[in-house]
């Protein structure tokens, strides 16, 4: 029997989507997929070369944005460290449910579809996950990803606007990279506050100001998966 997980409501932002415990065997041809989950907001998995089991990120797009935008981001870095990427979309094209509502909902299903799907056939290491995001998507994968850090091991928020996880589950490593010169989310009320709350809640914390706007440097995107995995 198939779990139809799009017919579960998502409880205080839970995902129970996992790995299965055998891999499933080498995923083909490098490059990207579509999800094939929806015909008009759906996704893409970028798939690096070799037979696996390959670290997975999941990376999270800005607000208006769309997978491909996300993947490009960190698609560098990715390919230096042999990690696939998996990048959702959300919903609503504006943003993410909990940026716009406060509420987590139907994009905590998606990507628990999105994630099942891309388990049952890319071999995937289970204890080398991390959810990923920029601007909007950076605050969603902060809030989402402290709400599963029994899935996720790293949690990589590039330019997050606020953390506000729906629950506090296990104790993922957070890395976050803000912009001195950022003029859409100031590092003041923004990445500053943001890594201070993470501190005091006495999280495992890498944070890096740089000088420039609202952008994702390559080299702290690298340096993002390199604490990822290394960790």
């Amino acid at each position: 029997m198939t779990l139809d997980l799009s017919a579960l409501p998502p409880r205080r932002g839970r995902l129970a989507a996992r790995p299965p415990a055998v891999p499933p065997g080498p995923p083909g041809a490098p490059g990207l997929r579509r999800l094939g989950l929806d015909p008009e907001r759906d996704g893409l998995v970028l798939l690096p070369d070799g037979p696996g089991p390959f670290p997975l990120v999941v990376m999270l797009h800005g607000a208006g944005g769309v997978a491909d935008g996300a993947v490009r981001l960190i698609a560098a870095a990715a390919e230096r460290h042999g990690a696939a990427i998996l990048a959702p979309e959300s919903r609503d094209p504006r943003s993410w449910d909990l940026v716009r509502g406060g509420r987590c909902g139907p994009d905590v299903a998606f990507l628990d579809r999105a994630l099942a799907a891309t388990f049952a056939w890319l071999p995937v290491r289970a204890e080398r996950i991390a959810l990923a995001g920029f601007s909007d998507g950076g605050s969603y994968a902060l809030s989402l990803g402290l709400a599963n850090g029994d899935l996720f091991a790293a949690v990589l928020a590039f330019s997050p606007g606020f953390v506000a996880p729906p629950d506090y589950v296990g104790s993922p490593l957070v890395v976050v990279t803000h912009g001195s010169e950022d003029a859409v989310l100031p590092v003041t009320s923004c990445g500053r506050r943001v890594a201070a709350s993470l501190d005091h809640a006495g999280y495992r914390l890498a944070y890096h100001e740089f000088a420039g706007g609202h952008v994702v440097p390559p080299d702290l995107a690298d340096a993002a998966l390199a604490a990822f995995l290394a960790d």
